[in-house]
């Protein structure tokens, strides 16, 4: 297994772990993120999606699949601008930025396999 499909595996595993948390104690973690507990299947919702996100990691991590690689990279570093933006628009507290914090760690893992992988690659990931 290549350096950047462990990348993808090990953080698909991290946001199933997020996700069920969301699906099964909804309330629990947005009371972590100091936000108001909700009744309403929104919160699941989101959660499903997180799981289905944690999916494609670990199945296309396996897969050694190099342009999803590529795409998480960019989308990782996007979740922390927006956590970042919303914490200064006063719509969420300071913590959420650590949830940010952790997704751009894992697309700067995932960015430093990929080149190591460019420069050492002898067998080409699936294109």
């Amino acid at each position: 297994m290549s350096r950047v499909a462990r990348s993808l595996i090990v953080f698909g595993w991290y946001l199933a772990g997020f996700g069920m948390g969301l699906v099964l104690v909804p309330n629990l973690l947005l009371g972590i993120f100091g936000l108001p507990p909700t009744e309403e299947v929104w919160i699941r919702v989101v959660g499903v999606l997180v799981l289905v996100i944690a999916y494609f990691n670990v199945r296309l991590g396996r897969e050694e699949f190099l342009p999803h690689a590529r795409l998480t990279v960019h989308a990782r570093v996007g979740v922390l601008v927006f956590f970042v933006a919303f914490v200064l628009a006063g719509l969420a507290k300071p913590i959420l930025i650590l949830v940010g914090v952790i997704d751009l760690a894992g697309a700067l893992w995932t960015a430093a396999a990929l080149r190591s992988h460019a420069r050492n690659a002898t067998q080409p990931l699936v294109e």
